[in-house]
C-alpha cells in the first residue's frame, strides 16, 4: 500500500522501520452580509436504509481472501570499520560505557562482537493481501508487495501455506500476478464492474492488516478518479473503510460480493488509518491481469507525445470554450505522432472515439489500446478541429542558450527582450535549433509574472513556430490585434522540458 503524506512508516522487520516521506508503499505491514433563504424541506422517502449486516457477504468471500508473506535475503559484508584491523581477526566489541549491564545482554545474544560486523545473509520479510482470481490457483496482489522478493508464500484463510510463483508484474500499475498450486479446488472470487461504482455506495475491505489475517471492514466509496501523481494509468477509487499496512493487494468488494477494487494506498499523517484511502479500480485492472496471465508482462501502446493540462488561461488564449483535452508540448522525433502530422501546441480533445475530458484520459487510453492500431485523434488547431489518422506502436523505452548581439524587445505589456539562438547548437533531440532566446525579462511585466526568466527559449506563439525574434514579435502584436484581453499562449522550452505558458496583458 501507499502513504499520501507527510511522515510515512515501512517496516522491514519486527525490529527495524524505516521512516519515509511522500509517496511510500505500505503495504508491506512488516516492515457574509447576505440575505438568508429559505430552503426547502428534505424529504426522505427515497433514502436507501443500509443493511444491518454484511455478515452473509463476507462469509461467502472470505475464503478466497489470502495472506502474502514475502521473503528476501541479501548478503551482508563486513562493515569499513570492521575491516581496518591491524589482522583479518581483527574485530572490535561492544562499547556501552557505564552500562556493563547492556554488554552482557547484547552478547548473551549476539555473541561477542556486533551483529552489523558479521559476514552473511540477511532475512527481510514482508506481509500483504491478495485473492485468488481462479480454481486453479491464481492470486492476485500488489507488486509492492512481493517486490525483490525470493521466495512468496500465500497463506490461505484456512491456513494452509501454498508457495507461490510469480507469472508477472505490472510496476507502472502496481500489480501483481502469482500462481499456487493445489491438490483441490480454490475458492475464488469474481471481478466485477468498477465503472458502476457511485460515490456512496457501500464497499468492503477484506485484508491482513498488520498481519491481522482475515480483517473486514466497511464504508463507502467517497470519490471516482483520484490522482495520487504516481503515474498517469491509475484513476483511484477513493473510500473511507478503514485500510492500513498489509492491507496492500487486497479486494475491495461491493455489495454483491464482486471485486471492484485492489486496496493500494492510504493517506496518513501518522501511518495509521484516517478514513481514506484509495484502490485500484478493477475495470482498469482487468486488461492488466489478463495480459499478465498469458504473457507475464504488460504491453502498451506508444504514441509519442508530452501533454500537460489545458488551464482556464490557456483554453482562453487558445479560443477553446472548455478546459478539456490534452495539450500537447513536445512531440517524440521517430514516433507516431510525429508521423502523423501532429505538433506541439494540439490540443488532444477526442481519442479513438473517447472524448478527453482531462489530461490523464489520453495517457490511459492510449495505454488500453491495441498496439500497431490505426486511432483516429481529433485536435484543436488554429480555432478549428481537425481529424488525424495515426499508427500506434508498442511502448518502449525512449531517451528522454547562447547570446546573440541583436536584442529584440517585445511589445511593452508582455515584458521580454529576444536574441537569436545560436545556429551551431541542437536541442535535446539532436535536431537543429528552433525558436528565440529570452535574454532578458521584465520584472514588472506579464511574462514575469507567469514565471519566465532568461535563457528560456519560445518556441511558439499560439499555435505557430517561430525561428527568430521579429517573427515572435510579429506573432504576438497579430494574437493580440484580434483581442487584447486574449492571453498570449507561448510554448516555451526550458532544460530540454517544453511546457506552454498563458500570458495575459489585460
Amino acid at each position: 500500500m501507499k502513504f499520501l503524506q507527510p511522515l510515512v512508516l515501512r517496516a522491514q522487520t519486527p525490529a527495524a522501520v524505516i521512516v519515509l516521506a511522500g509517496i511510500t508503499t505500505i503495504g508491506a505491514a512488516v516492515y457574509a452580509g447576505k440575505a438568508v433563504t429559505a430552503v426547502p424541506e428534505v424529504t426522505h422517502t427515497n433514502i436507501i436504509q443500509p443493511s444491518r449486516s454484511f455478515a452473509d457477504l463476507i462469509e461467502s468471500v472470505r475464503p478466497a481472501v489470502v495472506n502474502i508473506s514475502a521473503r528476501s535475503v541479501r548478503s551482508v559484508s563486513l562493515s569499513p570499520s570492521a575491516q581496518s584491523g591491524s589482522n583479518p581477526g581483527h574485530s572490535r566489541k561492544f562499547d556501552f560505557g557505564a552500562h556493563p549491564e547492556m554488554r552482557q545482554f547484547m552478547e548473551r545474544f549476539f555473541g561477542e562482537h556486533s551483529p552489523q560486523m558479521r559476514p552473511g545473509r540477511r532475512q527481510s520479510n514482508a506481509l500483504g493481501s491478495g485473492f485468488i482470481i481462479d480454481a486453479s490457483g491464481l492470486v492476485v496482489t500488489n507488486h509492492h508487495v512481493i517486490k525483490g522478493a525470493n521466495e512468496v508464500d500465500v497463506i490461505l484463510d484456512d491456513g494452509t501455506t501454498l508457495r507461490a510463483s510469480v507469472k508477472g508484474v505490472d510496476p507502472r500499475t502496481d500489480l501483481a500476478l502469482l500462481k499456487v498450486t493445489s491438490d483441490k479446488p480454490l475458492p475464488y472470487v469474481n471481478l466485477g464492474d468498477s465503472d458502476t461504482a457511485r460515490v456512496g455506495d457501500w464497499v468492503i475491505a477484506i485484508g491482513n492488516p498488520f498481519g491481522l489475517g482475515g480483517t473486514s471492514t466497511s464504508g463507502i466509496v467517497s470519490a471516482r478518479g483520484r490522482d495520487l501523481r504516481d503515474g498517469p494509468y491509475v484513476d483511484y477509487i477513493q473510500i473511507d473503510a478503514p485500510i492500513n499496512r498489509g492491507n496492500s493487494g487486497g479486494p475491495l468488494f461491493n455489495e454483491v460480493g464482486e471485486v471492484i477494487g485492489i486496496n493500494t494506498a492510504i493517506f496518513s499523517p501518522n501511518g495509521g488509518s484516517v478514513g481514506i484511502g484509495f484502490a485500484i479500480p478493477s475495470s482498469q485492472a482487468k486488461s492488466i491481469i489478463t495480459q499478465l496471465e498469458e504473457t507475464g508482462s504488460v504491453a502498451r501502446a506508444w504514441l509519442g507525445v508530452e501533454i500537460q493540462p489545458v488551464t482556464r488561461g490557456i483554453a482562453e488564449g487558445l479560443g477553446l470554450e472548455d478546459q478539456t483535452g490534452a495539450l500537447i508540448s513536445k512531440i517524440t522525433p521517430n514516433s507516431p505522432a510525429e508521423s502523423s502530422g501532429l505538433r506541439a501546441g494540439d490540443v488532444i480533445i477526442q481519442f479513438d472515439g473517447e472524448d478527453i475530458k482531462k489530461m490523464r484520459d489520453l495517457p490511459r487510453l492510449v495505454a488500453q489500446a491495441s498496439r500497431d492500431k490505426n486511432a483516429a485523434v481529433s485536435v484543436w488547431r488554429n480555432g478549428k478541429i481537425i481529424e488525424i489518422q495515426t499508427d500506434l506502436e508498442t511502448l518502449e523505452t525512449v531517451a528522454q542558450a547562447t547570446e546573440q548581439n541583436s536584442v529584440e524587445p517585445v511589445e511593452e505589456p508582455l515584458g521580454l527582450y529576444l536574441s537569436d539562438r545560436d545556429p551551431k547548437t541542437s536541442d535535446v533531440g539532436g535536431n537543429p535549433t528552433t525558436g528565440v532566446l529570452i535574454h532578458k525579462v521584465d520584472p514588472q511585466g506579464a511574462a514575469a509574472r507567469q514565471g519566465l526568466k532568461r535563457g528560456d527559449v519560445i518556441l511558439q506563439v499560439g499555435q505557430e513556430t517561430v525561428n527568430s525574434p521579429s517573427e515572435a514579435i510579429e506573432q504576438v502584436k497579430r494574437y493580440r490585434s484580434e483581442d487584447k484581453s486574449r492571453p498570449v499562449v507561448l510554448l516555451v522550452e526550458r532544460a530540454g522540458n517544453q511546457r506552454f505558458v498563458a500570458v495575459k496583458t489585460g
